[in-house]
Order: structure tokens, then C-alpha cells, then sequence
């Protein structure tokens, strides 16, 4: 929709998701699968990580190009600088991401946006919450983020999925809704029932919020 946008396709665009569970086919293959967490929480980033919980809901955003909202005296909520997609591409299993993937689509995105990634303060991570897949993600977000970065500024990383479970395909919508709330208010929200970090994650340069958190302002390069 943002290229869309950016290319004068159109003027404005609607952009969300939405995830219902009327079937029980899926469920019962995940559990299938042993997908699914045990517990019936999503531990995102904690030890006791299992598996992922099913989740609902719907999320829309309206999308303009910044010049054309002024105009229009829109109530802007957040700036989109740049965007980037990839495909996963071979990996062990679904259940396996591929870390150089998801590196890739990272570098992409700030590249797009024409920002040094040590001037990112926040990131909404996929953050199912599996003892494989939290540690490939958040190697990824290390790499691309994590080096020349003070432990005044660290980057701080969220997953909704804790809060709401996975509602797939309304999952990125979700994602990017907490993102502009958190910058709208200039807060982050503590991250849910992480009692034990998962040894695993490589935190270089990182940090997982537990209490209410400031977001401090980056300084300038």
C-alpha cells in the first residue's frame, strides 16, 4: 500500500487484517504438530517457551502520503519512512525461521527508510514464543541493530503476541498499531509474564522492558 502510495497508484489505501477461527482443522493440526504452547500463554523471549496460542481480532490502518494528510488536516499518527518484504526461504521446517532471512528484510527495511539502525529505539518483533524460533529472531535483531549502541540507548523489543496470542493474518496489523500507540504516547508497555530471559537470546544491545518504559528520545548522529 506505501509503495503504492509513494508510486501515485492512488491517493489513499486501506491496509489490515483479519483472523477468525471458525474451523477447527488448524487447531487440531498444530496441536498435531506440538505447536502450540502447553501452558496456553504465549512465553515470547522467557524460557518456558512452547509454543504459540491462537489469537482473533482485526486491525486497519489508513494510509496517505504525508504531504496530502497536511493538506487535508488529517490527525497524523505516525510517519511510515520505508518498508521492506522478503520470503523465509528454505529452512529446517515451518517452525524454523531463517535467520539470514530475517536479517536480510531487516537491513532492508532501514536501508528503505534511510536511518542508521543505532538510532531505532523500538522494534515489534514476530516473537511467537518457541525455544527455537525467539533466539534465531532476536540473533537476527543483534546483528543488524545491536552493535554501536550504548547501554544508555539500548534497543528495546516488544511482542504483542504475549498479549494478544498469534492472530496471523491480523497479526502484522496488530504489530503496527502497538508500534504508533507506543510513539504516540512516547511509552513502551512492560512486556507480559517474562520471568525467566530465555539464555539463548543474544541481548547485545538490547532490552526486554518489564515495567512501563520511557521512550527516550535518540540523540542525533
Amino acid at each position: 500500500a506505501a509503495n503504492a502510495l509513494r508510486a501515485g497508484e492512488c491517493d489513499a489505501a486501506i491496509a489490515g487484517g483479519v483472523n477468525l477461527l471458525l474451523m477447527p482443522d488448524d487447531t487440531a493440526y498444530l496441536c498435531q504438530m506440538g505447536a502450540l504452547s502447553r501452558s496456553g500463554r504465549c512465553h515470547t523471549f522467557d524460557s518456558r517457551a512452547s509454543g504459540y496460542v491462537l489469537g482473533e481480532g482485526a486491525g486497519v490502518v489508513l494510509l496517505k502520503r504525508l504531504s496530502d494528510a497536511q493538506r487535508d488536516g488529517d490527525v497524523i499518527q505516525a510517519v511510515l519512512l520505508g518498508s521492506a518484504t522478503n520470503h523465509d526461504g528454505r529452512s529446517s521446517g515451518l517452525t524454523v525461521p531463517n535467520g539470514a532471512a530475517q536479517e536480510a528484510v531487516l537491513r532492508e527495511a532501514v536501508a528503505a527508510a534511510g536511518v542508521d539502525p543505532s538510532q531505532i529505539g523500538f522494534l515489534e518483533t514476530h516473537g511467537t514464543g518457541t525455544g527455537l524460533g525467539d533466539p534465531i529472531e532476536v540473533r537476527a535483531a543483534a546483528a543488524v541493530y545491536g552493535d554501536g549502541r550504548s547501554a544508555e540507548w539500548p534497543l528495546q523489543l516488544g511482542a504483542v503476541k504475549a498479549n494478544l496470542g498469534h492472530a496471523e493474518l491480523a497479526a502484522g496489523a496488530a504489530s503496527l498499531i502497538k508500534a504508533i500507540l507506543c510513539l504516540k504516547h512516547g511509552k513502551i508497555p512492560p512486556h507480559p509474564d517474562l520471568v525467566h530471559v530465555n539464555p539463548a537470546l543474544d541481548l547485545r544491545g538490547m532490552n526486554i522492558p518489564v515495567a512501563l518504559t520511557e521512550w527516550k528520545q535518540m540523540p542525533r548522529l
